[in-house]
């Protein structure tokens, strides 16, 4: 299919940006990677008065360290979030879970900002800037505010996001010493979108877990934080966690929801399944 007739406009800035948001309101899309917008627009799942580019904008761009926090630009490209020191080093957990992301052809055009942004409750990165605690930097020609990750996603396909606000870029705290990560996900094959998927962090000091935060996704409507298992986890050493005990508290907290494809009760089991391979990966640990 084709799509239906549009505007294009190619922002050189974000006040060009902010523009063309504030003049057209939800009848505008940013035009990011377009590996969601571009399919949407051939099949008219949706139809845009105008469609606004953003790849020039080089407010948007770039990976450097701001603070105590790793900023990654809304632009940056899955690849190029792989292939950066700065990533590996300061946020391990995304660096481990961009090579689950589809597939190459991808993750050469696909951006960090346009994943989230999205919200698609299946990805992988939404349940990282979770499992993070990172802040979303949100700007409008009203002005900047921050949004921590916790309140940006409210659904499926839905956020925080204002009709007139773009996602500059988002920070995120730097791994301390002792930081252990794990990422993982269940597919059917390479590439699929995930039927479960965990990713999770923690702080690790002889062999006491802490801070830990484990954030589901593909099970719900948005990523979901599993506080009643990171409760039965917190302070305690890792190699002296029962796995049954711990996963225990899936069953009173949450009920997953299913799919074309799989069940709430397939998807509960594999996070059970996720939460134990978790577990043993930080008992294995050195921090």
């Amino acid at each position: 299919m084709k799509p239906r007739a549009f505007e294009y406009v190619r922002a050189a800035s974000l006040q060009d940006v902010f523009a063309v948001l504030d003049s057209h309101g939800d009848e505008a899309k940013v035009l990011a990677g377009g590996q969601s917008l571009v399919p949407a627009l051939n099949l008219r799942l949706a139809a845009p008065e105008v469609v606004v580019d953003v790849n020039a904008v080089e407010d948007l761009h770039g990976i450097a360290l701001a603070g105590d926090s790793l900023r990654i630009g809304a632009m940056s490209r899955y690849s190029e979030v792989a292939a950066s020191e700065l990533v590996a080093r300061h946020a391990p957990l995304i660096a481990r879970a961009i090579p689950f992301i589809a597939h190459p052809a991808i993750r050469n055009r696909g951006t960090f900002g346009g994943s989230l942004c999205n919200a698609d409750p299946a990805s992988e990165l939404p349940a990282c800037a979770l499992a993070l605690q990172a802040v979303f930097n949100l700007s409008s020609s009203a002005g900047a505010r921050a949004v921590a990750a916790e309140d940006f996603f409210v659904g499926t396909y839905a956020t925080a996001l204002e009709p007139n606000e773009v996602l500059v870029s988002v920070d995120i705290p730097l791994a301390g010493d002792g930081a252990v990560t794990f990422f993982d996900e269940v597919v059917r094959r390479r590439g699929d979108y995930a039927m479960a998927g965990l990713a999770a962090c923690a702080g690790w000091s002889g062999g006491i877990l802490s801070n830990l935060r484990l954030a589901f996704f593909a099970v719900s409507d948005m990523p979901y934080l599993a506080k009643g298992v990171m409760a039965q986890a917190e302070g305690k050493a890792a190699d002296s966690l029962d796995p049954e005990t711990v996963c225990a508290a899936l069953d009173t907290d949450f009920a997953p929801q299913e799919d074309l494809t799989t069940s709430g009760a397939a998807k509960l089991h594999l996070m059970k399944v996720l939460t134990r391979r978790a577990l043993a990966a930080f008992a294995g640990a050195e921090g």
